[in-house]
């Protein structure tokens, strides 16, 4: 499919006065969470509350920080996640994506809000 963008707010819900930064993010529903290079962390002023061990592509493991909660916006959705801090560009995993309704649209490469229900994230509690 080639690789999927997606353009995200993100905010520190602990520190509201703090403006968001919107970021281009790679979108990778193989991922499981949300992942924000250092400076992302560093302008958002969020502290480490705990380290992943995580596995790389290339089978090497290392320990992480990981950070939040960190409010993400996108059109009309709102989530909240902890992020791992790596990489160099924001990466959206499936758990966020599955909390906001967002699906991948293979023929423009990019995010969008879930078509079947497209007022408001709907989520399957059961």
């Amino acid at each position: 499919m080639g690789l999927v963008n997606g353009n995200l707010v993100l905010s520190n819900p602990r520190l509201p006065d703090l403006e968001g930064v919107k970021v281009e993010a790679l979108v990778d529903s193989g991922s499981t969470h949300l992942c924000i290079p250092e400076h992302i962390q560093l302008q958002l002023q969020l502290d480490p509350i705990d380290s992943k061990e995580v596995t790389s592509a290339d089978g090497t493991k290392k320990l992480v920080p990981y950070v939040g909660p960190i409010e993400l916006h996108f059109k009309n959705r709102i989530g909240f996640a902890g992020a791992l801090v790596m990489g160099d560009q924001v990466l959206l995993g499936a758990i966020p994506m599955e909390d906001m309704d967002l699906v991948i649209v293979p023929k423009t490469r990019t995010i969008d809000i879930n078509p079947n229900s497209p007022n408001f994230a709907s989520s399957i509690a059961k």
